[in-house]
């Protein structure tokens, strides 16, 4: 697969938040998720240039089998690790170690970037019901707002959840499931 990169250059975002279409390695896990949407293999991610800032902030989510995928991919960004949230989901899923009932929400930087105002922090613990496959609390999404509004904020791999997809005021979207407000083209083509 050939790498991505934004359209002319011209894309700078502060904020990137992205719920990859990861690859399981293990049988019938991956299984949900193909029915659902094309994956992506580590390489493939790996390969993305996402189109961020100097100084940027990454909310990367990935499940606990996938957790060194995450590391390795934010990485291969350009962003460092620096904290995770763990989204309990209220109810059981499937699992071969335990039985998932959470995701991790990761955060990397790169460049100069500051935390989240201390007086807008949140538990690293978030407790919300799960949704549809696949989907993510919209709450993330709006604390994040909250703690960068001046910041240009982008989803990848956004997707549409039960046939329709809310426009997230301040948000600028990419992904394969619906209209993209970012131009993504392979390197070779710019």
């Amino acid at each position: 697969m050939a790498s991505f990169a934004a359209s002319g250059g011209s894309a700078s975002f502060g904020v990137i938040y992205a719920d990859p279409p990861w690859t399981y390695q293990q049988k019938g896990v991956q299984g949900a998720a193909a029915k659902e949407y094309p994956l992506m293999t580590d390489d493939e991610l790996c390969a993305l240039q996402v189109p961020a800032g100097k100084d940027c902030i990454l909310y990367l989510w990935a499940t606990s089998p996938l957790l060194e995928s995450g590391l390795r991919v934010m990485k291969a960004w350009g962003f460092r690790y620096k904290s995770q949230a763990v989204w309990d989901k209220m109810r059981t899923g499937i699992g071969f170690w335990w039985l998932g009932q959470h995701e991790i929400l990761m955060v990397g930087v790169r460049g100069d970037v500051k935390p989240p105002p201390s007086n807008l922090r949140r538990s690293s613990v978030i407790r919300l019901p799960r949704g549809s496959h696949s989907s993510k609390p919209d709450q993330v999404r709006d604390w994040i707002s909250a703690w960068y509004p001046t910041e240009r904020k982008m989803e990848m791999f956004a997707r549409p959840y039960t046939g329709f997809w809310p426009k997230h005021e301040g948000w600028e979207t990419w992904g394969n499931e619906l209209p993209n407000d970012v131009a993504m083209m392979p390197n070779e083509l710019r």
